[in-house]
């Protein structure tokens, strides 16, 4: 599928690119502006004939740099101000860069409550719709000026890939200080090798990102590969290359081999499945049996109470929760019909029981198959 997943790249007309942290920034982790003028132009032909969506870091690099502090803070309220120091400046940058081509530039701030939330999700999706329809190129970021931990995604990486899912993208583009992924950690063995392309994301190729972060940035490879591997599963091929090379992103889109390529699952999700496996965060958790995992990952059906074998957290009607096997194995996710108190009382009775049971009756399922997504 590789020659093809490129031919998509160069065909693509709808783009995500995220722009790291140490791509914008220098040795030092000071704002390299000669190198984000030379971005800018790439950028600037990524957006010819294209609708384009920039996902991009840096705020607080900048707002480290404008305060004069050393080193990335460590506590959240320090961050939090080097964001709000930054973020204008980070803007500023892009206003002129796409000033340049009198192209618009429009600052989207999200939190993942923005994507958690379905009505919420809904806004974002037809307000970056509409900004594209209208030639502006929105640079997005993530509010973290005020996120705390439980609304954060915890990096650009993922925020990249749930954008290119919210805007159903045709590619994404991962820009960071590395060339891709490599069969060992190239610091380290000097026989390692550029992997030019991912046919699927399995846990040995997990293995390989290993779990590194940066000073100034959150994501390491790890993040990379995961987002990499949801916008695979989402239909969406994905490339993790370097930024720091001018000219990276054109060759990307030209769909030359360069960095390695994430290929894409056979088909797109719709976005409402892709919207449950990816954008929710689980509220709990129903531990299934055999048979009922069976039917809903071959059988495409519905999770009744009577495959149910246990139900473990608190969560509400409505709430995401992830289905796990005997072992433990997470493979699917879904919207509860029932709260955790009321499953716990009809785990493992059949439907025609519940309302003997409960009292009432939503409906007969744990888990509707519409509102289900295996992982």
């Amino acid at each position: 599928m590789t020659d093809s997943a490129r031919n998509a790249l160069r065909g693509a007309r709808r783009v995500v690119v995220k722009i790291g942290t140490n791509a914008l920034t220098s040795a030092t982790g000071r704002f390299n502006r000669a190198h984000f003028e030379a971005l800018g132009q790439d950028l600037l032909w990524a957006a010819q004939g294209r609708e384009l969506v920039v996902v991009s870091s840096g705020a607080i690099a900048l707002g480290m740099e404008r305060l004069g502090l050393p080193a990335r803070p460590r506590d959240i309220p320090g961050k939090q101000a080097c964001a709000a120091v930054g973020q204008s400046r980070l803007m500023q940058a892009y206003e002129e860069a796409f000033g340049h081509a009198d192209r618009t530039v429009a600052q989207v701030l999200l939190t993942h409550e923005d994507v958690q939330e379905r009505r919420r999700y809904l806004n974002v999706k037809h307000t970056l719709d509409r900004l594209l329809a209208a030639g502006v190129v929105p640079v997005i970021n993530e509010n973290d000026t005020v996120s705390v931990d439980e609304l954060k995604f915890g990096d650009n990486d993922t925020l990249a890939s749930l954008v290119a899912g919210v805007v159903e993208a045709d590619a994404l583009v991962l820009l960071s200080d590395v060339e891709g992924l490599y069969t060992a950690d190239p610091r380290r063995d000097a026989d390692a090798r550029l992997m030019p392309s991912v046919p699927g994301v399995t846990p040995e190729v997990l293995a390989l990102a290993g779990d590194a972060t940066s000073a100034v940035g959150t994501g390491g490879m790890a993040s990379k590969v995961r987002a990499a591997a949801r916008a695979a599963e989402l239909g969406i091929p994905c490339v993790i290359t370097s930024g720091a090379v001018p000219g990276r992103l054109r060759t990307v889109l030209l769909g030359e081999e360069v960095g390695t390529l994430f290929e894409p699952a056979g088909s797109r999700r719709s976005a409402r499945t892709a919207w449950i496996a990816h954008a929710l965060r689980p509220r709990g958790r129903l531990v299934v049996d055999a048979g009922a995992r069976e039917a809903i990952v071959t059988g495409k059906r519905s999770l009744l109470p009577s495959g149910v074998k246990a139900v473990e957290g608190e969560f509400s009607r409505g709430d995401p929760v992830d289905l796990a096997d005997a072992t433990g194995a997470v493979f699917a996710r879904g919207l509860s019909t029932y709260d955790a108190s009321e499953l716990r009382r009809i785990t493992g009775r059949r439907s025609t029981d519940i309302e003997a049971v409960l009292g009432y009756r939503y409906l007969d399922e744990a888990v509707h198959r519409d509102d289900l997504a295996v992982l």
